[in-house]
């Protein structure tokens, strides 16, 4: 019998590829990436690079508590961007969404991601 349990939430965009938004062995959670697609529609959130994070952190905040934690259950976070001019930005939306102490983390810039978005944020919790 495998513990393995697959998580999904309407309250976070549906999976636009082969994947799963968030995969549960025992008390460990894998969240996919997530980016600023606003869920009922499966658009892109409007807006500047805050605006974009906020919407990713509320996607990831939604996929952890349909897994039975939230946030600040976080080990590990990794952050892709395709500017690091935006890092302070993000910065300042995470400890919106996170209390201290906060969670192992990588944010590295890269060439592109999916369907053009500025930012990309994947996450491990411990529950």
């Amino acid at each position: 019998m495998s513990n393995r349990a697959i998580i999904s939430t309407p309250e976070a965009p549906q999976a636009i590829g082969p994947y799963s938004q968030a995969v549960k062995v025992g008390n460990t959670v894998w969240l996919s990436g997530q980016i600023p697609l606003v869920p009922d529609t499966m658009e892109l959130i409007d807006g500047d690079i805050t605006a974009q994070a906020e919407q990713v952190f509320r996607n990831l905040a939604a996929v952890a508590e349909a897994a039975g934690g939230d946030l600040n259950k976080a080990v590990k976070l990794n952050i892709s961007l395709t500017d690091m001019n935006d890092f302070a930005a993000v910065n300042e939306v995470m400890t919106g969404f996170l209390q201290q102490p906060y969670p192992a983390r990588a944010c590295v810039q890269v060439a592109g991601l999916p369907k053009g978005v500025a930012i990309e944020v994947e996450a491990i919790l411990a529950i």
